[in-house]
Parts: C-alpha cells; sequence; structure tokens
C-alpha cells in the first residue's frame, strides 16, 4: 500500500459513477487518496487511469485491516456499509461518508431532498420544471441522472435531489431547505434487516432541515424529530391551511391549496391517482423553495410523465397497455393497480414477477382481487407471488416476457388494461428496470390486430 501523507487518509470505496465523482471532486480539493473496488474490472476503472493515473487503486476482494489503515471512507450508495471490511474500518473509528454527505458540506445554493419507496423520481423532475418555469438555474441530480458532486460549480440557484436509502444511511446532516419522504413500503429488505431500518435511513433526509413536507395519506413520511421544522403537507381530501389537497364539485376534482381551488385534475397529461399523490408533494416542495404557484402549476400542466413509470403504450382492441416497469416493489405495484383500475366495468390484467428482494408479498392479494381479472406470473419469485394470490384472481406463468405479453392479450377484454408493474427487481432476467420496460414496449407494439 502506498504511504499516504494526508492527516485524513481516505479510501473511495466503489468505482462506478458515484465512485468516480468522489474521485474527481476529492482531486479538485487537492485531497490525497486511494480507491478500491471489490471488481477486477469495475465501470469506470478505464476513465479513473486515464484522468488520474497517479490515484492508487486496490481491486479485489476487501481486506478489513487494509479498510482499517484509512481514518475516512467514503462508500459508494451500491456498497452496503455492513460489508465487513468497512465495518471493521468503522469499529477502529474511521468514518463512514457517502457522496450526499461530500455534498451537503459543498453545497452552494439551497436543496430540495426528496426520498420515498415510490414516485421520487417523478417528483423530482417535476420540482426541477416547476424551478425551470420559474427561470431558475437548477441542478437536477443524486440518484438519478447526474451524481451529485458533479452538479456543482454550475452556478445553481437550486439544487433538487433524489436520494436513496442508501445514499442517506452514510450522509449526516444534509440542512434541505426542504425535505420530503413520500411513502415508504417494503423494499430493499435483502440489504436492511427489517422495514424498521429501512425507514430510519430514508428519516435522515430531515436532518437539519427547514420545511418537512409530509404525505397525510402515510404515516410513515411525518419526521419522527420534529423540532424546529416548519410543515407542509400534502393529502387527498384534506382541505386545510398549509396543505395541497383535492376537493370535488361538478367540475371534477381539483387541487387546491389552503382553501382555495387551483387546477382541475383534467388538465394534467399524468395517469393515476399516485401521480396526483406526486404533483401535490412536488407543490409542496416548490412552495417551500419560494416558487410561483404560476409557474409550478404550469409545469404540472405541460408535464409528461417518465418512460416506465405507468407509462402508456397503446391502445389495441380497446385494451390499454401500460408499461410500469419502475414498479421494483410492492408499494409501487399496488399504487399503479389501485391508480389505473379501468372504469366502465373494465378490469386489470397484471403482469409481475422477477427477483423480489426478500419482500412480503401478501398486501398484494387485496388490490389483485379487487382489480384484476388475471395476473400473468414471470421471473425467479413468480411461485411466491402465486402463493399469496390464491383465488383472488385466475393465475399464469410464463417463461418469458414476450409468452407474457402474449398471453396477457390473449385474456385481456374490451376495456380492460393490462399493467406491467413487476412489483420487483428486474436483474433475474434483465439487465435493469430500463430494459425490462423497453423490452414490454417493444413486445406491445408488435402485438397483432388480431388480437
Amino acid at each position: 500500500m502506498s504511504v499516504i501523507t494526508s492527516d485524513r487518509r481516505t479510501l473511495v470505496v466503489g468505482l462506478g459513477k458515484t465512485g468516480l465523482s468522489c474521485v474527481r471532486y476529492l482531486f479538485a480539493q487537492g485531497r490525497e487518496f486511494a480507491v478500491a473496488d471489490s471488481r477486477e474490472a469495475p465501470p469506470c476503472l478505464n476513465d479513473l487511469r486515464a484522468e488520474y493515473p497517479d490515484i492508487p487503486v486496490y481491486l479485489g476482494q476487501f481486506d478489513r485491516k487494509q479498510f482499517a489503515g484509512f481514518s475516512e471512507l467514503i462508500v459508494s450508495p451500491g456498497i452496503s456499509i455492513a460489508e465487513p471490511a468497512i465495518a471493521y474500518a468503522a469499529d477502529q473509528g474511521a468514518r463512514i461518508r457517502g457522496d450526499i454527505d461530500l455534498f451537503a458540506e459543498a453545497a452552494d445554493a439551497p436543496i430540495v431532498a426528496i426520498t420515498g419507496s415510490n414516485g421520487k423520481t417523478t417528483v423530482t423532475s417535476l420540482v426541477g420544471d416547476m424551478a425551470r418555469a420559474d427561470g431558475r438555474r437548477v441542478e437536477v441530480g443524486g440518484n438519478i441522472g447526474t451524481p451529485a458532486l458533479d452538479l456543482l460549480g454550475r452556478d445553481a440557484e437550486l439544487y433538487v435531489l433524489e436520494l436513496s436509502s442508501f445514499q442517506l444511511e452514510t450522509t449526516s446532516e444534509l440542512n434541505a431547505l426542504a425535505a420530503t419522504v413520500l411513502n415508504v413500503s417494503d423494499d430493499h429488505l435483502d440489504r436492511y434487516p427489517d422495514k424498521m431500518a429501512y425507514f430510519q435511513a430514508k428519516q435522515r433526509v430531515f436532518r437539519g432541515c427547514q420545511n418537512a413536507i409530509v404525505n397525510l395519506d402515510d404515516a410513515l413520511s411525518m419526521p419522527m424529530e420534529r423540532d424546529n421544522l416548519r410543515f407542509l403537507c400534502f393529502g387527498f381530501h384534506r382541505v386545510n391551511p398549509d396543505t395541497f389537497s383535492t376537493r370535488e364539485d361538478d367540475q371534477g376534482l381539483w387541487l387546491t391549496f389552503g382553501f382555495d381551488s387551483i387546477l382541475n385534475t383534467r388538465e394534467l397529461k399524468l395517469l393515476g391517482w399516485h401521480n396526483l399523490s406526486n404533483v401535490m408533494a412536488a407543490l409542496a416542495l416548490g412552495h417551500a423553495a419560494g416558487l410561483p404557484m404560476d409557474a409550478m402549476l404550469a409545469a404540472a400542466q405541460t408535464f409528461g410523465g417518465l418512460p416506465h413509470r405507468c407509462e402508456f403504450v397503446r391502445r389495441l382492441g380497446a385494451v390499454d397497455y401500460i408499461n410500469d416497469s419502475k414498479g421494483t416493489n410492492v408499494g409501487a405495484c399496488i399504487a399503479a393497480i389501485k391508480s389505473l383500475a379501468p372504469e366502465g366495468g373494465g378490469k386489470m390484467v397484471l403482469i409481475a414477477g422477477g427477483e423480489g428482494k426478500d419482500a412480503d408479498f401478501s398486501e398484494l392479494a387485496a388490490p389483485i382481487m379487487a382489480c384484476c381479472r388475471a395476473v400473468v406470473l414471470i421471473g425467479s419469485d413468480a411461485d411466491r407471488i402465486a402463493a399469496v394470490i390464491g383465488s383472488g384472481a385466475s393465475v399464469y406463468s410464463a417463461t418469458t416476457l414476450a409468452e407474457a405479453v402474449k398471453r396477457s392479450a390473449e385474456l385481456a377484454l374490451e376495456g380492460d388494461r393490462v399493467l406491467f408493474s413487476p412489483a420487483c427487481a428486474s436483474f433475474d432476467m434483465f439487465r435493469d428496470y430500463g430494459d425490462r420496460g423497453d423490452q414490454f414496449r417493444g413486445l406491445v407494439q408488435s402485438l397483432g390486430e388480431e388480437l
């Protein structure tokens, strides 16, 4: 191991996109550091060697004694801090940090921070659009798009960050202007010992924040520590001061703020009740950040949603096909089923399955029974999902997504919707959820009119 002369001996752990952003940031700060990755050929190794040939790099199985020789570890979110070498270094007194912790120290503009099990990418993107509609210089990234540290130095007036629980567990204090936990449902239980540990990681988004944005429809959105916080809320049919909500009249369903109706939901392009919740969350975050209402509403009206998130693919034979490949957990699948259930007697045909990340699928049973005509299951956890559905709907299995799409098209009746919302991760059969959604979209587009 090379001798590092800095008083704070720093090791960047992980050499993916986030790890490389940490390398660039530390190098620009004049810090002396090394890099480690358990893979022999991590994805950004060639970039590192081209840009920073003199930085020591340790590849292969982590060595706990080597890690303990550093006083600070900056751990990429894809690597668990329970990894034995990291845990040993922490026991020896090393400070365990992440890229968001570094970002929070250096941020030169207010931060809007969004986390939650579902909807955070949609809300993050929409808040960014709202800020642009007001002419703000806004930088959007974090868990989506650009790593947070790469957003620095761009003369931003506002940062809007999507944050995962993995990023937050290595963040001591974010000090956001506005922060929210949109919702909490079972996810990543293959990494956390239980749902409470996952919930506690999400809660770190509120540390040092000024305005907490609370989902009144999810009790786990409420900050556990409430001192010195201003609250703004959102939720369905909860018209109150400092709350974005909904009300109905003879003109339809309205979004409200306080006691004022501000937008008829017919003017929105987004599909589903869960997306109305996302719009309310974005309005609350933007309001806390000082964005004017007219700019926010204009952005909300033009926002068409994101790929693989309850994305309308096509209508064929009076059947709608919806791509929700980003529905990688049970909560997302339930939200999609409830939000997109057809009116006028139609039913859902649900395609689900994949790698379940040790999730409890039992909560799927009730919405499937209420809304689904049939369920077609794929992937490694198909049998586990089938077991909880029981007799609530007709259940079919398919060995490939192509087979599942074909079977669903055969099962769907006029007025139905075929919903692809897996409730599972994709890596048992696909490169990622984007690849999975792209394949679904292509298969649906290739379905023949004879169906």
